[in-house]
This record gives C-alpha cells, structure tokens and sequence, in this order.
C-alpha cells in the first residue's frame, strides 16, 4: 500500500464533526494519540529498565497506526496529500544531510 492509498482508505473510516470542514478534531485526536505512544514509552523505562517487549512493540504499533490516522486525516481537511508530504519530508532531510545540518534546532537548517 502507498501513501495515497492509506489516505484514501482512512479517509472512508473518518467519522466525526463538520468532516472535510474540521482540521481541529484530527489536530486534536494527534496530540492525544501521541501522549498514548510516550506514556507507554514512560511505562517502559519506569517499569521494565527499558527493555521493549513484543508485546509491547504491538501495543505501540498499534497507537502509531493511530498516529497515522490522524495524521492523515489532517492532511486531508488542508487538502494536503500524504505522499507528497512524506517525499517533500525526505527532500528535506536529504538536504540538509547534504550540508551537515541533520543535527542542531530550527525549522529552516
């Protein structure tokens, strides 16, 4: 599955309030999922020295799905495509790997 298809496939699954009018829900929805992703990650260290279990990456890769979800469903309420995001992400990425600028803090490195 690419990136165009996941969008397109949990875009029929999205229920919610003014759908294709309301990019605040899945903005929301995002930051709730990933707290869920870092409280789980926070268990692992307090509980388990960090030591990731498999079950443990299940249950994370289940809240990552949902991250992705969302995600997505942001995209699609700013008419943004996710596979277009995700290449112009590793242009970037690529860029500054190019100028020895992957570390360090600021948007425009």
């Amino acid at each position: 599955m690419n990136m165009c298809e996941y969008q397109k496939l949990a875009r029929k699954t999205a229920i919610y309030p003014d759908l294709g009018n309301n990019f605040i829900y899945p903005v929301l929805g995002l930051c709730g999922e990933t707290g869920e992703i870092a409280e789980k990650i926070k268990k692992i260290i307090r509980d388990k020295k960090g030591v990731v279990s498999g079950e443990d990456k299940v249950q994370i890769e289940k809240e990552l799905g949902d991250v992705l979800w969302y995600i997505s469903n942001v995209a699609s309420e700013l008419g943004m495509s996710l596979e277009t995001i995700a290449q112009n992400n590793v242009k970037k990425l690529q860029d500054r790997q190019n100028r020895n600028m992957l570390r360090g803090s600021g948007d425009n490195r």
